[in-house]
């Protein structure tokens, strides 16, 4: 899989704690604190690093402490809120930190927040909504820097991984999934995740090993 690297960016979506065991109370996801390796390794084919974090607050609306209520649908009094969750991520808590193995936030071109709203729950890393309307720059950002192909990994494949993968394509960019540097919520959908990300013309790898640069 050829990339210019000039023109590339490497997009870390939700590499979060609380999407890992290491905060089981949370949204733990199975392998979700092994993948920074391959992360850092798609960043090597790229000249910019963008990473999205999920910086949810204290009471959203989309709350549950009941495990038997999760992802059941929420009110219809909040179009920007579809189902519910366990809290995750929020602002301040461990959870909310990167993985171990990721450098510091600091040290990317670009971080993401987004879920910052009580009303909201968006999943993609390129708007604030769940309609796409409200953007929250990334895809701007690319574009100023004359970005073309974004290679994608993170957390959730199912959810916010494939989420910003789908937006990112339909911006317009060459988006390649790196499935190396993704775990899914629910394995036994990924067939499924696949068949719609290849349908948007999103291509696929196994890993960073399949990248090379452009001649």
């Amino acid at each position: 899989m050829f990339t210019d690297k000039e023109q590339a960016a490497s997009f870390d979506v939700d590499p979060q704690r609380g999407f890992t065991p290491l905060c089981p109370d949370e949204l733990p996801i199975t392998g979700g604190d092994g993948i920074a390796d391959e992360l850092n390794q798609q960043a090597e084919y790229a000249a910019y690093r963008v990473v999205s974090k999920d910086e949810h607050p204290l009471g959203a609306l989309w709350v549950t402490s009941d495990p038997n209520a999760v992802m059941t649908p929420v009110k219809e009094d909040y179009p920007n809120l579809d189902v519910k969750w366990p809290a995750h991520c929020v602002v301040g808590t461990e959870g909310n930190k990167l993985i171990p193995g990721l450098p510091n936030e600091d040290t990317y071109d670009l971080v993401v927040r987004k879920g910052v709203d009580q009303e909201k729950h968006p999943y993609g890393a390129c708007y604030h909504d769940l309609a796409g309307a409200e953007s929250t720059g990334a895809i701007e950002w690319l574009r100023e820097h004359l970005v073309e192909t974004v290679i994608v990994g993170g957390l959730a494949t199912d959810f916010c991984m494939k989420t910003t993968a789908l937006q990112l394509s339909a911006a317009g960019f060459r988006v390649i999934v790196n499935l190396g540097a993704c775990r899914s919520v629910n394995p036994a959908t990924l067939e499924e995740d696949l068949a719609q990300m290849h349908h948007a013309g999103i291509e696929t790898i196994q890993s960073a090993n399949e990248l090379k640069f452009s001649a």
